[in-house]
C-alpha cells in the first residue's frame, strides 16, 4: 500500500492559529493540501474543471469545519476525508456514480500486483483512467493510492465490500489493458 499523498505534517500551532481566523494560518494550510486535494479529486472526478470545484468546495467546508477537527487523529487524514467525500458528492450529483465495470462474481482473484499506475506515466494514466466509469475510477484511486479498505470504501460509495472488490478487480485489469502492462503472473 502506498502512503497517502495527503500524508503532510501539520504544526498543532498552525492548525490553532487557523482555528481563530488567521488568514496566514489557512492560507499556509491551503498552500500545502491545494495539489493532493486537486489530484485526489482529478483522479475520482476525472475533470480539471470538476476536481477545481471539489478543491475549491473542500476548502469551503475545511474553512467552516475548523471548530470541529479532534486531534484525535492526524489534520491530514481529516482534511482527506472531506475531501473524498466532496469529490464522491459531485460524482452523485451528476450520477456518475452509478455507471461501473460490469462483473462475474466467480471471476474475481484477489489482485497482489503493483497498481497499474506504477508502471505508467502520467499523461498515459490520466488517459487511462479518464476511460473507466467514475466508480470504477473512484475504486481504484481510494484504494491503492489512499489506502482505504474495501469495507471504507463500501461506507464511502454507500454500497457493499463486495461492490469495492469487484471494481478493484475488473478496474485493476482494464487499467493494464489501457497501459498495456503484462498482468502478473499468480503462483
Amino acid at each position: 500500500m502506498s502512503r497517502s499523498q495527503f500524508a503532510i505534517d501539520v504544526p498543532d500551532r498552525l492548525v490553532a492559529r487557523a482555528r481563530t481566523g488567521c488568514r496566514e494560518a489557512f492560507e499556509q494550510i491551503y498552500r500545502r493540501f491545494e495539489r493532493p486535494v486537486f489530484t485526489l479529486a482529478l483522479r475520482i472526478c476525472g475533470d480539471r474543471e470538476q476536481a477545481g470545484d471539489v478543491l475549491q468546495d473542500t476548502m469551503l467546508k475545511l474553512f467552516h469545519h475548523l471548530p470541529d477537527f479532534r486531534a484525535d487523529c492526524p489534520f491530514w487524514g481529516w482534511l482527506r476525508q472531506i475531501a473524498v467525500n466532496e469529490a464522491l458528492l459531485h460524482l452523485r450529483r451528476q450520477k456518475r456514480l452509478v455507471a461501473e465495470i460490469a462483473v462475474d462474481e466467480d471471476d474475481l482473484p484477489e489482485d497482489r500486483g503493483l497498481p497499474p499506475w506504477a508502471a505508467a506515466d502520467a499523461a498515459l494514466l490520466q488517459r487511462a483512467l479518464d476511460a473507466l466509469p467514475a466508480a470504477t475510477r473512484s475504486v481504484l484511486w481510494l484504494y491503492h493510492a489512499e489506502g482505504y479498505t474495501h469495507d471504507e470504501i463500501a461506507s464511502l460509495m454507500q454500497r457493499t465490500p463486495s461492490f469495492s472488490k469487484s471494481q478493484l478487480a475488473r478496474g485493476t485489469r482494464r487499467l493494464r489493458a489501457l497501459l498495456n502492462i503484462e498482468e502478473p503472473v499468480h503462483a
